[in-house]
């Protein structure tokens, strides 16, 4: 299928108004930077994130001043560069669905700027420049990193067969919370676990909200989704995810010893999460929209909470 340059050119519906990408990237690097996601970041801030959270746990829990900076520089390329690989892989495999989709259907291999060849071998160099990456880690972390592939590879098929493939994103998208951990003590504790299920249900939320865009199109292409199955108890749904991921993390908090500006962090962190659940009724596609990207500012409200915890208890 040929593509105009006007389709290479035309910004996708959820993407970045204004991204470098549409308007300075190279035209035929355009297709490749779209498969990788890279005019929409929110994507892989919510993959990173996870991992900041265990990080900072970790630290308070070490008694370290903040959380170990290189690992939390190999975990942002790992997330970028791993978002990308997933991303591409997703793309490769919904390719027919997606064209069915008005808010994906311009995506580079349903709209026939990136073939299915050329993208999986873009998305064998992204997963080769990952496993780079993961290597800087310890033996466990190394092995726990391998382990996620399998529920990446499971994913894309999930919206097949199941009306919760966003259970199963959780699953994929939250392994940072073991992985973060992990890379500090080389192996995986109580609150490791608690967090990185804290992170599935925060997962579901917010996927849940993302969902909510397409849900008239997915009937129609016979896409199952969790939008599609809570129906007109999405807003109920979408509150008890938050109110769990919000419970969990306060356990995981507790265990490992966080202090007042760590539960403050979570205070305002469960207080976004509120505010999402309130403007969700009746919300339009442009407001779902709004509301998971702000998932990135929850995120890092509680990451924010958990380093600087740690380092008002060297401090103090």
């Amino acid at each position: 299928m040929a593509s105009s340059p006007e389709i290479a050119d035309a910004p996708l519906p959820d993407a970045l108004s204004g991204h470098w990408v549409d308007t300075r990237a190279p035209r035929r690097l355009r297709p490749y930077l779209k498969l990788a996601r890279i005019e929409r970041p929110i994507g892989w801030w919510l993959l990173l994130l996870p991992c900041w959270w265990a990080a900072g746990l970790a630290a308070i829990a070490a008694g370290m001043p903040f959380p170990n900076l290189w690992h939390v520089l190999l975990f942002l390329i790992g997330a970028i560069v791993m978002r990308a690989a997933g991303s591409t892989f997703n793309d490769i495999v919904d390719r027919k669905l997606d064209a069915q989709v008005a808010r994906t259907r311009g995506r580079p291999l349903p709209s026939g700027q990136v073939s299915a060849r050329a993208a999986a071998l873009f998305m064998l160099g992204l997963s080769l420049a990952g496993l780079m990456v993961l290597l800087q880690f310890n033996a466990f972390t190394i092995a726990a990193g391998i382990a996620s592939l399998g529920i990446v590879a499971i994913y894309p098929f999930m919206k097949r067969i199941t009306n919760l493939p966003q259970f199963v994103l959780g699953l994929a998208f939250s392994w940072g919370g073991l992985v973060g951990w992990s890379a500090v003590f080389g192996r995986l504790d109580a609150p490791a676990y608690l967090i990185y299920f804290a992170a599935v249900f925060w997962t579901i939320g917010y996927d849940t909200v993302y969902a909510m865009q397409d849900i008239e199109d997915d009937v129609i292409a016979g896409i199952k989704s969790s939008a599609r199955y809570f129906g007109h108890y999405t807003q109920q749904a979408v509150g008890g995810c938050y109110a769990a991921a919000a419970l969990l993390a306060g356990l995981a908090t507790w265990l490992a010893g966080g202090g007042i500006v760590a539960f403050t962090g979570l205070f305002l962190f469960a207080a976004h999460l509120a505010w999402q659940v309130r403007l969700i009724g009746g919300a339009d596609g442009p407001t779902a929209l709004m509301l998971f990207r702000s998932n990135r500012n929850a995120g890092l409200i509680l990451a924010a909470g958990f380093a600087l915890d740690a380092a008002a208890k060297a401090v103090f």
